[in-house]
């Protein structure tokens, strides 16, 4: 099947499709009873993503309730820091918790020559979905953006600020640059394992994004991230790669122009009118209803999927959030957006 018959793929070549292309953030999750289900037979959340078989299903999951033109491979973000050697567990009701990197002693520790082996089961995950999917819809592989996953490797958990993260950067920032330089390494390995398994697309996760100052943003988000493109692209030209910086503001328009990305997600908080003038004119973009409008559900939901449409599916748009679906969305909810933007019955 080729690109301009399958959906996402044709808006990340530049095509514009009616009606748009449309997965979730996290759309393989919680909220479904049957991940619910699939989530008790394991110890822990790493055992679910590292366990093939398992993730594989959880991967596929939503594939079967909802029409979706792609699907995600059920992973997370912190597989490359557990993959570098650094312990994470991801503790019930609580997140993420790692032993924190804050000196050159506790990065010398790490140690990207192990990763590969380490990051084969995603790879496995990738082959068993693959392998499921119709031609149709494309597998998309991820990874976090190094930023991001650098807040998470210093601070050792989630924060509201990444304050250890922004600090580190400014007191040792020779320190700090070895740490995005064995991420960019280990993630660009990563990516193109998942592509070599199956992938094809490829998201770029920068969650945290938005607790930067532009001059930090263009050295710690836009320049790794660029480098990662870079090396994808090397190897694999025709993947597309879409950028995800959440809470970049303005900065993305400089985002998208300099990362090398070929479509970038956007975020609630951003004006549609702003993203159809400013970023739509550069690359497709991707997003961005609210989580929590989903999740509320009723009027407000119908008149904001219409204003997203009216406003951006001139162009090439992907419908999705503008962050990941939460836990608590009603599934009934989950169909009544795919009506609304596909004009079809979920099923």
């Amino acid at each position: 099947m080729t690109g301009s018959q399958v959906p996402l793929l044709s808006v990340l070549k530049g095509e514009t499709c009616s009606p748009p292309p449309m997965w979730l953030m996290r759309q393989a999750g919680r909220y479904l009873p049957e991940y619910r289900e699939v989530r008790k037979t394991v110890p822990s959340f790493l055992d679910l993503c590292l366990t093939p078989k398992l993730a594989a299903e959880v991967t596929l999951q939503p594939l079967r309730r909802f029409p979706f033109d792609a699907s995600i491979v059920f992973s997370d973000i912190l597989i490359v820091p557990f993959a570098l050697g650094q312990p994470v567990a991801f503790v019930e009701g609580e997140g993420p918790k790692l032993d924190p990197v804050g000196d050159g002693a506790a990065l010398a520790r790490l140690d990207p020559a192990v990763a590969a082996t380490k990051l084969s089961p995603v790879y496995e995950t990738v082959e068993r979905v693959v392998a499921e999917l119709p031609d149709k819809v494309p597998l998309i592989g991820f990874c976090g953006a190094p930023w991001t996953v650098a807040t998470y490797m210093v601070e050792g958990a989630g924060s509201k600020d990444q304050a250890a993260a922004r600090a580190l950067a400014y007191r040792d920032p020779s320190l700090f640059q070895a740490m995005i330089d064995m991420i960019v390494e280990t993630s660009t390995i990563y990516l193109l394992g998942q592509v070599a398994a199956g992938s094809r697309a490829l998201q770029i996760f920068d969650s945290w994004s938005g607790s930067l100052p532009e001059d930090a943003f263009a050295r710690w988000c836009i320049a790794p991230t660029k480098e990662i493109v870079a090396r994808v692209k090397q190897q694999v030209p025709e993947i597309p790669i879409i950028g995800f910086p959440r809470g970049a503001g303005p900065s993305a328009v400089r985002y998208a122009r300099e990362t090398g990305v070929d479509g970038v997600g956007c975020d609630t908080s951003l004006p549609l009118a702003w993203v159809r003038e400013e970023l739509q004119s550069l690359v497709p973009v991707q997003g961005n209803l609210d989580p929590v409008l989903l999740a509320a559900g009723g009027p407000e939901l119908d008149v904001r999927v219409a204003q997203i449409l009216e406003e951006l599916s001139q162009g090439q748009f992907i419908f999705n959030l503008g962050h990941g679906i939460l836990p608590y969305t009603p599934i009934e909810h989950v169909e009544r957006l795919v009506r609304l933007v596909k004009g079809v019955s979920a099923g």
